[in-house]
């Protein structure tokens, strides 16, 4: 039998979400995207659940970001998705339970997009983060682009955002872009402590707490977003990132 794309469990108070496709490094596909989206739904509407952490499978990527194979095949779809969840249904999601990110590996792309969409961070040792999309000719279009400058000193972020490098663990920590740096055998049990101190306090404090301090609208920063990406998803340069991925070699920009 084919094994889901995530897996969901409980542990007391929180859901613990893994992502399960570690063959792909966790890369996210249709699937995957419905599966974190209907158990973030659960976890919202279950009073039980005080909390979510969310990591991936195996020890070397927490979440490679989209699947670009899938994409350069033309597998990759929105079909029968909910718009609420966004990328990895997730990005967009409006929970009110607070989500800790236990990030295991790299998280680079749409896994960085995560951990900037996440409350809390705790990160492997050998974690790394960044948005390499402009080295694929697309754009960081499930928030990166806008979350990270939010999150970071505007010139530290610009040059993440624009290089495309990718910021190991450890100077994620100084920025502040994780709360903490973990062995890479103890993030999951690092995120489960974390986890156990929110859940200590009263829930719906919490969660007003939560949506207080995440109230800040995001609409616009969303609107062009969507119309930036639609334009660069029709360019030349679209097309040629993903299949220079697919077939491994340095891909040939032509700027339109």
């Amino acid at each position: 039998m084919t094994e889901p794309a995530a897996l969901v469990e409980r542990r007391d108070h929180v859901m613990l979400i893994t992502l399960n496709r570690p063959e792909v490094r966790n890369a996210v596909n249709a699937a995957l995207t419905r599966a974190v989206g209907e158990a973030l739904d659960e976890a919202d509407a279950d009073p039980s659940v005080r909390a979510v952490v969310l990591t991936g499978a195996g020890d070397k990527a927490f979440c490679a970001g989209a699947d670009l194979k899938a994409v350069a095949r033309g597998e990759f779809t929105t079909e029968g998705l909910k718009p609420h969840w966004g990328f990895a249904g997730c990005v967009t999601h409006p929970i009110s339970k607070p989500v800790i990110a236990a990030v295991n590996g790299f998280a680079l792309g749409g896994g960085t997009e995560i951990a900037l969409w996440a409350d809390l961070v705790v990160a492997a040792e050998t974690a790394a983060f960044g948005l390499p999309e402009v080295k694929r000719g697309i754009i960081a279009g499930a928030g990166g682009a806008f979350r990270l400058i939010q999150q970071l000193p505007a010139k530290v972020a610009m040059e993440i955002l624009l290089t495309g490098d990718p910021v190991p663990a450890a100077e994620a920590l100084r920025l502040g872009l994780v709360n903490r740096v973990v062995p890479q055998d103890q993030v999951v049990a690092a995120a489960l402590e974390l986890a156990g101190r929110v859940c200590a306090n009263a829930p719906l404090s919490v969660q007003a707490s939560k949506r207080i301090a995440r109230g800040f609208s995001e609409e616009a920063a969303w609107a062009r977003s969507a119309a930036e990406a639609e334009l660069i998803m029709k360019s030349a340069d679209a097309k040629e990132g993903p299949r220079a991925f697919a077939e491994k070699r340095a891909p040939v920009w032509e700027g339109r």
